[in-house]
C-alpha cells in the first residue's frame, strides 16, 4: 500500500495534470490555429508562466467564429467555460447574472494591435507614432478608462469618425466579438472603445476609417482578399512586463502589425453555480 501511494505521488509530481478534471473550453476563433494547435499553445503558455514544465492540457478546446455562438454553447451546456479577455469577461458578468468570472490570475496577457497588408506596412510607422503619443499624453489611458474600465452597466457609446475630403479612406474590420473593446450595438452600429480609439487615431494620422463588420473567424480572409485594408485587432501574447512572447495567438500571413494599443489579462468565464 505504501509503495502504491508513493507511485501515485510521483505521478502527480511529474505531471500536475494527472488528477486534473477535463473540461470543454470555448475560445474565440484565432487566426492560424486549430483546436490541436491551441492545446499546444496553452501548454507553452502555462510553461512560460512557470506553472509546470511537464504540463499537459487535459481539456478539449472548441473554436467559435462569434462571441454570440460561444455564449449560446455555454448556456446550452455544450461547453464548460469560455477563455476570453478580462475586459470582455467583466462586461458579460456585469450584464448577465448567469455568468461568473472563474479565473483571471494569469501572468501572460494579450496585446491588441492593428494589422494591415504587408504592402501597406509603411503606414504602420505613422500608426505606431500616434499610439506612442496617445500613450505618453494620457489620451489612450483616458479612452480605456471611459470606454472600458469605468463603463459599468452603461451602454457603450458610438463615437463619430472624422471625415476628411483630402484623406485616404481605410476600410477597417470590426467584429463586435470583444465588447466593450470591439462592440456592435443591437442596431448594427459599431460602438465602444473601437470607435473612440479609431476616431482619435484618424485625427492624428489624417486618415478616414470606414468600418466593415465581420466575424472574428473571418479576419484573415477579409484582409487577404482585399475586402478590408486593416483589422481593428490582432492578438499577440506578452509577459506582464510587456515583453512579447513567441507564442502568437493570431498567426496572420501577409500582414504587418502595429505595436499594441491595449494589453489585458486572460480570463475564464463559466455559468454561475446555483
Amino acid at each position: 500500500m505504501k509503495k502504491l501511494l508513493l507511485t501515485l505521488l510521483a505521478v502527480v509530481l511529474i505531471c500536475p495534470c494527472a488528477l486534473a478534471k477535463s473540461a470543454k473550453i470555448g475560445v474565440l476563433a484565432p487566426i492560424g490555429h486549430d483546436e490541436k494547435d491551441l492545446i499546444r499553445w496553452s501548454e507553452n503558455i502555462t510553461q512560460a508562466e512557470g506553472r509546470g514544465r511537464m504540463f499537459k492540457n487535459p481539456n478539449t478546446v472548441i473554436i467559435y467564429d462569434t462571441l454570440n455562438a460561444m455564449i449560446m454553447a455555454l448556456k446550452a451546456g455544450q461547453i464548460d467555460q469560455l477563455s476570453i479577455g478580462l475586459h470582455t469577461a467583466e462586461y458579460l458578468t456585469a450584464r448577465d447574472k448567469d455568468f461568473a468570472l472563474t479565473d483571471n490570475k494569469h501572468n501572460i496577457v494579450f496585446g491588441y494591435a492593428l494589422a494591415v497588408r504587408e504592402e501597406d506596412k509603411a503606414k504602420i510607422m505613422a500608426v505606431n507614432s500616434a499610439i506612442q503619443k496617445m500613450r505618453s499624453d494620457g489620451t489612450l489611458a483616458s479612452l480605456i478608462r471611459e470606454n472600458i474600465t469605468e463603463l459599468g452597466n452603461a451602454d457603450p457609446k458610438a463615437t463619430p469618425l472624422p471625415k476628411y475630403d483630402d484623406a485616404e479612406t481605410v476600410r477597417i474590420a470590426v467584429t463586435g466579438d470583444l465588447p466593450p473593446m470591439d462592440c456592435i450595438l443591437a442596431d448594427g452600429t459599431p460602438a465602444g472603445f473601437n470607435t473612440a480609439f479609431l476616431a482619435e487615431l484618424s485625427r492624428r494620422i489624417h486618415r478616414n476609417f470606414e468600418l466593415v463588420s465581420i466575424t472574428a473567424g473571418a479576419r484573415q480572409t477579409a484582409i487577404s482578399s482585399g475586402r478590408v485594408d486593416a483589422l481593428f485587432w490582432a492578438r499577440s501574447v506578452y509577459t506582464s512586463k510587456r515583453e512579447i512572447l513567441p507564442y502568437l495567438l493570431d498567426k496572420l500571413s501577409g500582414v504587418a502589425i502595429s505595436e499594441p494599443y491595449l494589453i489585458e489579462s486572460r480570463a475564464e468565464l463559466s455559468l454561475r453555480s446555483n
